[in-house]
């Protein structure tokens, strides 16, 4: 195997994805048109994507982080609109947009018109996420799309099986195809809540950091294969024991969330990455297989899905946002209300991505010795909307978010939330630790008592001092100034340790271990910072 175009990949689309951190464009748009500008370019092989590696290798770990860091408490109290974009727009948009396909695109089957609406039903989790954030979206709404984008995968790949099934010939009638979603939803689900729990002791159980990372980057791959083995949905599982390990990890050592942490953004950015690299490089293969239909013929095609796309969109939107709430007192009750801003940034925030392209790849190329109608046509379709969505919707969204001028994030209540919980967390500490230093086993000399006590004043004053003045001519509060006068004493440090390693006072056994030390008090102190 030649690794040598995988590394160029890797490296090509991480570099990418640094540079565009300092564009006012988010990294996904940046990538795609890397991509598209590099399929041309001498030299450069050829990526096609390939089902069998991007569905079971790439999207457990993409979901799984993103399950990760969502709330699973904001998740439940928004389960409606949850379920009614992530399941009910989902085979909406694929009977509504395969409809429409086989009206306009000439001797298309309605069957394999349904596979095209399954396949680009889904928005993407990657995308939606990254522009949200950027773009920065009210909370409720970033737990909506986040939400979405977490379960309509399965809810897709489900309905592509039966319209591929009745494309085939293999029949799937109504009731046939109900029954099959029903198992994959449940079946997927009840495989994560059996898979949650066992994982989470063996995680807390597990006392080396290594062995419980090593763990934690086996977990989705392992749920995915066990749910895709009993003939139900992967994407279910993965999201299930993903968002109860997030809702515990308070629970797991320390030192495993520090290491966790760290590897798993890795983890993130050189997927999500690739996978948006490898949407553009797709491009001369997509198009290499165009065959009979013109480039004007399949450009009009082309047009006419993306728009039945984002108009499907907004008319299962709409109506699902306002009419539970007219029907419903209990719903007018429990959610609060939306004002107009809600659905119209919902139903524009539909990017597709690199799921629905894996998807479409895993199209046959035949059927019972026959061709899959028009199995290129719908790759190109799949391509030029996933292209689409993500130039075009990806580009406006920060723009009619910015017009719209939502309330953003409250910093002030948000650091007043902070310092309040803080300062409860402080003072049973402070009473915790007059318990123990009552026992005579507990002794400690005083100055050392007194340090324990001056941490958590620090760490209790530090948030109430953001809401105050800073320092007049730095702007920093005395927090910040403490650490940054912190870390100039452990650079300090740490060029004497290398110096003496280098005079051979000591030898570099010992240096790992001194910086080692130093680092993680660095890094004590880089998290507080990022935190503010």
């Amino acid at each position: 195997m030649d690794v040598v175009p995988l590394l160029m990949l890797v490296a090509g689309s991480a570099a990418v994805a640094g540079a565009a951190r300092r564009t006012p464009v988010s990294a996904p748009l940046v990538l795609v048109a890397a991509g598209l500008g590099a399929s041309y370019l001498p030299g450069v092989p050829e990526y096609a994507l390939d089902p069998h590696v991007v569905l079971p290798l790439l999207l457990p770990p993409l979901l799984h982080t993103a399950a990760l860091d969502s709330s699973y408490l904001d998740l439940r109290a928004n389960i409606r609109p949850v379920a009614l974009l992530s399941v009910g727009y989902v085979l909406f948009a694929t009977v509504a947009v395969g409809w429409f396909a086989c009206l306009v695109v000439p001797d298309l089957p309605l069957s394999a018109a349904l596979v095209l609406g399954a396949v680009i039903a889904p928005p993407d989790a990657v995308a939606a996420t990254a522009i949200a954030r950027r773009a920065g979206l009210p909370g409720r709404i970033t737990t909506i799309l986040q939400g979405e984008s977490l379960v309509n995968d399965a809810t897709a790949i489900t309905a592509y099986k039966v319209a591929l099934a009745a494309t085939v010939g293999a029949g799937a009638g109504w009731t046939e195809g109900l029954a099959e979603f029903a198992v994959a939803a449940f079946g997927g689900v009840g495989v994560g809540l059996v898979l949650m729990v066992p994982l989470h002791w063996l995680r807390t159980r597990l006392r080396d950091p290594l062995l419980q990372n090593t763990l934690s980057l086996l977990i989705p791959f392992t749920a995915y294969a066990a749910a895709e083995q009993a003939g139900a949905s992967g994407v279910l599982a993965v999201v299930v024991v993903a968002l109860h390990l997030g809702h515990h990890s308070w629970q797991v050592d320390f030192a495993t969330r520090l290491q966790e942490a760290a590897v798993w953004r890795v983890v993130a950015f050189v997927l999500e990455s690739t996978v948006f690299a490898l949407i553009g490089l797709q491009l001369p293969v997509v198009l290499r297989g165009l065959g009979a239909y013109s480039g004007t013929e399949a450009a009009r095609y082309a047009v006419a899905v993306f728009l039945a796309v984002v108009v499907a969109r907004f008319v299962w939107v709409y109506p699902a946002t306002y009419v539970p709430r007219w029907l419903s007192a209990t719903v007018r009750a429990r959610e609060p209300d939306t004002d107009r801003s809600t659905p119209l940034i919902v139903g524009w925030a539909g990017m597709r991505g690199v799921v629905s392209l894996a998807i479409a790849f895993s199209i046959p190329v035949t059927t019972d010795g026959e061709e899959f109608p028009a199995r290129n046509l719908v790759l190109f379709l799949t391509f030029t909307t996933v292209l689409g969505t993500l130039v075009v919707q990806g580009l406006t969204l920060p723009v009619l978010i910015r017009a719209l001028r939502l309330p953003g994030r409250d910093a002030r209540a948000a650091t007043l939330a902070e310092a309040q919980a803080q300062n409860e967390a402080s003072r049973a500490a402070e009473r915790r630790l007059d318990e123990l230093l009552a026992d005579e086993r507990n002794a400690l000399p005083p100055v050392l008592a007194d340090r324990l006590r001056t941490v958590l004043e620090r760490r209790r004053n530090a948030v109430w001092e953001r809401l105050g003045g800073g320092n007049p001519l730095t702007g920093e509060s005395v927090d910040d100034t403490y650490r940054r006068l912190a870390r100039e004493m452990i650079d300090a440090e740490r060029t004497v340790l290398v110096d003496l390693r280098n005079a051979r006072r000591i030898d570099d056994e010992m240096l790992r271990t001194l910086l080692h030390r130093l680092d993680l008090e660095e890094a004590a102190a880089y998290r507080e910072e990022g935190a503010d």
